[in-house]
């Protein structure tokens, strides 16, 4: 019998270039719902001020955008990564996906992707734990899953049960990288009978149909 295909999607959901590779991450997700894990690396969960890495943020953006076409707003750039007294941490975002994602974990793609739309064309700081639980909520929402907004609320800003399963999920992640020999982010592993193998990020760039035709499905 031939083993399905089994993909681990490696990222942090602040990485700017896990952003880029939204429109695949998306795909597969749609194709291979039920085969799919998503693996936060915990890369940028220790809070930083935001105000010390907006320039060469700006700058990733713009290669971003034009590789990939994927939008930045001005909102973002001068309402989140200008704000003062703004923090940089992806802590929150880690906490709520794998709440999310002890629900059903079908919710995570789909929570990050609204996330990351929040962040880079909304404009919403998806630092913090109030907004986050609120897109979560929404998230969980639209695919008919209903959260208590305060308890989840709770979940996301302190919950000492949330970190210890957070700090799991992130060291599982961390032990994947590690055991495929890959530094950056993000990563699509695929495995299937011949094995594991990790993808070209070049190919998750350029988009879904560019990543089934690498594995031999059709667009």
């Amino acid at each position: 019998m031939t083993q399905p295909l089994q993909f681990t999607y490696l990222f942090d959901p602040l990485c700017g270039w896990c952003y880029a590779s939204a429109p695949a991450l998306k795909r597969v997700a749609e194709t291979h719902a039920d085969h799919l894990r998503m693996m936060p690396t915990g890369l940028f969960v220790e809070p930083r001020p935001v105000a010390a890495i907006a320039d060469h943020a700006r700058r990733n953006d713009g290669r971003i955008q034009e590789l990939t076409g994927q939008r930045f707003t001005e909102a973002y750039h001068q309402g989140v990564m200008r704000a003062p007294g703004g923090v940089f941490s992806s802590q929150a975002l880690t906490r709520a996906l794998v709440a999310l994602g002890q629900i059903d974990p079908a919710l995570e793609p789909r929570f990050l992707h609204a996330a990351q739309t929040a962040r880079y064309v909304d404009g919403q700081d998806t630092s913090r734990a109030a907004v986050v639980a609120d897109i979560a909520v929404r998230v969980a929402g639209d695919a008919g899953v209903e959260i208590d907004p305060f308890a989840f609320r709770a979940k996301v800003a302190d919950d000492p049960a949330r970190e210890v399963e957070t700090d799991r999920r992130i060291a599982e992640g961390r032990a994947t990288m590690s055991r495929h020999g890959v530094q950056g982010i993000p990563q699509l592993i695929v495995t299937d009978e011949r094995g594991a193998r990790v993808l070209d990020s070049q190919i998750l760039y350029a988009g879904g149909d560019a990543v089934l035709a690498a594995i031999g499905e059709p667009a």
